[in-house]
């Protein structure tokens, strides 16, 4: 293991040219080795902590849509304890979808209800199509997400969104059944910074 190097601070020049006057130690302990750090947050401008965020490890599932009609659409997240998805400090975001009927869904990212702020927003337009737009040079704005996709019966169908959800406070997703029939469905989402 190397051995530490003495450096000298600059504020103490004088009392290393031999003036005992000098209040401050002239040395300063210089490590020489690589030491890991962790970063596990910070301190605001406020003065409060915050701590840094971490990918979920596994996926939040909402209450089960029972029976949504041919051309039907239910709001997810749909639980007593998570009505929205705060992505803030969250990049990207995986969502899975379980119906019980197969054919094509509509996917639209709406904004949350309006019983909760966004931010120190309200009252907010809830359901309402959330717009964003880019530094390209074709900056207009846009649906953030808006598709159509055929799913599958009975199983997960599992969608990757990368970094366009990234920091929406409060987030849900519209799933309009277009299968033909009523289907029953599940939702459930997991956030990655």
């Amino acid at each position: 293991m190397p051995k530490d190097r003495t450096g000298y601070a600059p504020w103490s020049l004088t009392r290393e040219a031999g003036v005992q006057s000098a209040t401050v130690d002239g040395t300063i302990q210089v490590p020489q080795y690589l030491q890991p750090v962790i970063d596990t947050g910070f301190v605001d401008e406020k003065g409060n902590w915050k701590g840094r965020k971490s990918s979920d490890e596994n996926f939040f599932i909402s209450d089960t849509a029972v029976g949504i009609a041919n051309g039907g659409e239910v709001l997810f997240p749909n639980t007593a304890n998570a009505d929205f998805i705060n992505m803030t400090g969250f990049n990207d975001l995986t969502i899975a979808i379980l119906p019980t009927n197969g054919g094509n869904c509509a996917i639209e990212a709406v904004m949350g209800p309006d019983s909760h702020r966004y931010a120190n927003l309200s009252p907010v337009n809830p359901a309402s199509t959330l717009r964003y737009a880019t530094n390209e040079a074709s900056a207009d704005f846009d649906n953030l997400i808006s598709d159509t996709e055929a799913l599958t019966a009975d199983v997960w169908n599992i969608f990757y969104i990368e970094d366009r959800c990234r920091n929406q406070k409060l987030l849900n997703f519209k799933i309009t059944n277009n299968s033909g029939g009523a289907s029953t469905i599940d939702f459930a989402f997991l956030r990655v910074v």
